[in-house]
C-alpha cells in the first residue's frame, strides 16, 4: 500500500492548518516535498481555490497556492515523488487551458503527474469566472472526457461535446506519459460514479473508516456494470498522525503510538480494498513534521 502527503502551507483551512504555517513560505514548501521524496511518499498533493468569499475566509483562509506553479516549483526541488492536484476544479477553466498546464508540468517533470479533479463547491467562485454553478457537475463530466483526450498522445486533439468543442489545435509539449492518471475526488453518489465510470482512481472525500467498504464496494460494482478495465487506484485519507508518544496535546482523534501501532492500524485501509493512503501529520514545526516524515518512512512505510 502505498501513501502520500497533502502539503502543509499551500492552503490553510482551519480544519487542518498548524500554527506554524501561518509564517512559512516557499523554503518550508521545499523541504517538506524534499522530505517526502527521500522518504518513500509516493505523492506530494495540493488543492485549488481560485478566490474565497468572505463569508468563508474564517473557516477557510484565503491561502490557497496555486497547485500548477506550485507543483512546478517542486518539481525541480525533488527527483521521484509523484506530483498530485487533489483536487483541481477543471470546471472553473476551459480544458484547453488545462490541458497545457499540466501537460507542461508532466512533460518538465519527467511524467510524474497524477491530475485529481473535482466539482467545486463554492458558489462565488464560478459566478465570478462565469461558470454555472448548478451544472458543475454535468461540466465536470465533458471536462474529464476532453481531458482525456487533449492529454492524450495526438498533437492535434478533438472533443466535441455540449459545453466545449475543439479540433485542429496543436498542443506541444505534449505530456510525458503516455496516459496521465486521472483521479476523481468526492464522496457524494454522483462524484463516485464518475469516478468509476470516467476515472483512473477515486479520492474520497471526508469518509471515515466504517463507511469506506460500503463506498469501495459500490465504486467496484459501478465499474463492472460500465464494463470499465484497466488499472484503478482506490484512495482513503487517514486520521492525522503522530509518529510515537507527542510531549504536547495533539488532540483526541490523532492516531499515535510507536510504528506497529500505526502500521497495524493503517493496514486496515489496505483490507478494505484500499490502494494509497493519504497521511497528515500533527507538528508544531516544520522540522518536526520532516523529522516524523522520515520516522514514518524508515519505520511504519515498510510495515505496510
Amino acid at each position: 500500500m502505498e501513501y502520500g502527503i497533502q502539503l502543509p502551507v499551500q492552503s490553510q483551512s482551519t480544519l487542518y492548518v498548524e500554527a506554524w504555517e501561518a509564517d512559512a513560505g516557499p523554503d518550508d514548501l521545499v523541504e517538506v516535498a524534499r522530505a517526502a521524496d527521500r522518504s518513500g511518499f509516493a505523492y506530494i498533493a495540493t488543492c485549488d481555490h481560485v478566490a474565497i468569499p468572505r463569508r468563508l475566509a474564517a473557516a477557510m483562509g484565503t491561502t490557497w497556492y496555486d497547485p500548477v506553479a506550485t507543483l512546478a516549483f517542486l518539481a525541480a526541488a525533488t527527483e521521484r515523488v509523484r506530483l498530485l492536484s487533489h483536487v483541481a476544479v477543471v470546471g472553473l477553466r476551459h480544458p484547453l487551458l488545462t490541458a497545457k498546464q499540466y501537460a507542461t508540468l508532466d512533460h518538465l517533470s519527467g511524467g510524474r503527474l497524477i491530475l485529481g479533479v473535482g466539482a467545486g463547491h463554492v458558489p462565488e467562485e464560478f459566478e465570478a469566472l462565469g461558470v454555472d454553478f448548478e451544472r458543475r457537475g454535468a461540466v465536470l463530466d465533458e471536462c474529464v472526457d476532453a481531458l482525456r483526450a487533449a492529454l492524450g498522445p495526438d498533437e492535434f486533439p478533438s472533443h466535441h461535446g455540449k459545453s466545449y468543442d475543439f479540433e485542429g489545435l496543436g498542443q506541444r509539449p505534449r505530456p510525458a506519459q503516455p496516459r496521465v492518471p486521472l483521479w476523481v475526488g468526492g464522496s457524494s453518489p454522483a462524484a463516485v460514479r464518475r469516478a468509476a465510470v470516467r476515472g483512473d482512481g477515486w479520492l474520497p472525500q471526508g469518509d471515515p473508516r466504517d463507511r469506506l467498504p460500503g463506498q469501495i464496494a459500490r465504486v467496484r460494482g459501478l465499474r463492472a456494470e460500465a464494463g470499465a478495465t484497466g488499472p484503478f487506484t482506490v484512495g482513503a485519507i487517514t486520521e492525522p498522525l503522530y509518529v510515537g508518544e507527542p510531549g504536547w496535546d495533539v488532540g483526541r482523534r490523532t492516531l499515535t503510538g510507536p510504528p506497529e501501532i500505526l502500521a497495524e492500524s493503517l493496514r486496515a485501509y489496505r483490507a478494505m480494498g484500499v490502494d494509497q493512503i493519504q497521511v497528515r501529520f500533527r507538528s508544531r514545526s516544520r522540522t518536526e513534521l520532516t523529522d516524523q516524515m522520515g520516522e514514518f518512512g524508515t519505520a511504519v512505510g515498510p510495515l505496510l
